[in-house]
């Protein structure tokens, strides 16, 4: 499993063999991390967050062989949040979600060592500073990733939508319409949070990403959380390898400061 492309989470392809076609993977400001909420640190000049998400501008959900997708078309400042730690507003671009095989393991952060069964991950990119993703992607202050946990308890409703789209996309390479959702019924209603500098959690790794990781988790039936595992890694031409544990462990904090927009 040699160049680009060719990665996964595998035991020959995951994580641990990542630095091997992208160094990166072993840099000062990698994610995801365990947020250990005693030594974060509360920071009153962080900002409320704000976020405003349109309804209209969903675009498709994919399966891309290593999540589930749902872009966005971004060419305006409507869908996008700002506040918080932000100095710019930064558009919503994608959303996609990492999940484990039971309720112990899936999310990619962790809180004082404890895994959630799923984190959702709104991707957003500075367009006020760079004219397109791909540029936005490799700079320091490019990206701004807003990190939610998925906990297994009620049903959620507006998860209804997607996961009942999931069977369109079941495999590698997918790609079906997926319009007019509206990704704010996904988040919780605090919006307190974390905030450090971090890095895309799938290659090509680079330190581009704001993380802002939110207290309060989301709720979801063990019935939709299935439909997640109902994915597949492969393409139908392929054995079927079931889409689970698509997270990458914590990596070493290095030295970086975890700030609280809360105080314990």
């Amino acid at each position: 499993m040699t160049g680009h492309n060719c990665w996964g989470y595998g035991q020959k392809d995951g994580p641990s063999q990542w630095y091997k076609s992208y160094p990166i993977a072993q840099g000062s400001r990698q994610s995801p991390i365990d947020i250990i909420s005693t030594q974060a640190i509360f920071d009153p000049s962080l900002k409320p967050l704000s976020i405003s998400y349109g309804s209209d501008s969903s675009l498709g959900i994919s399966n891309n062989g290593h999540s589930v997708m749902v872009d966005f078309k971004d060419v305006d400042d409507k869908t996008a949040i700002s506040g918080g730690p932000l100095k710019n507003p930064y558009r919503l671009k994608q959303f996609h979600f990492h999940w484990g095989t039971s309720q112990k393991s899936g999310s990619e952060h962790t809180i004082n060592g404890k895994s959630f069964p799923c984190e959702l991950h709104l991707v957003h990119w500075n367009a006020k500073k760079y004219t397109t993703f791909g540029e936005a992607v490799a700079a320091p202050d490019g990206l701004a990733v807003i990190g939610v946990f998925l906990e297994v308890g009620e049903e959620h409703t507006s998860m209804n939508r997607l996961t009942d789209a999931f069977y369109m996309v079941k495999f590698k390479g997918t790609k079906a319409e997926f319009r007019s959702f509206n990704p704010s019924t996904l988040l919780p209603p605090g919006k307190r949070y974390w905030t450090y500098a971090g890095s895309l959690t799938t290659p090509p790794l680079h330190e581009s990403v704001t993380w802002i990781v939110l207290k309060e988790a989301i709720q979801i039936s063990e019935k939709q959380m299935e439909k997640f595992r109902s994915l597949l890694f492969t393409t139908e031409e392929d054995e079927k390898i079931p889409m689970v544990n698509n997270f990458r462990p914590p990596q070493p904090l290095k030295g970086r400061v975890v700030r609280a927009s809360f105080q314990i």
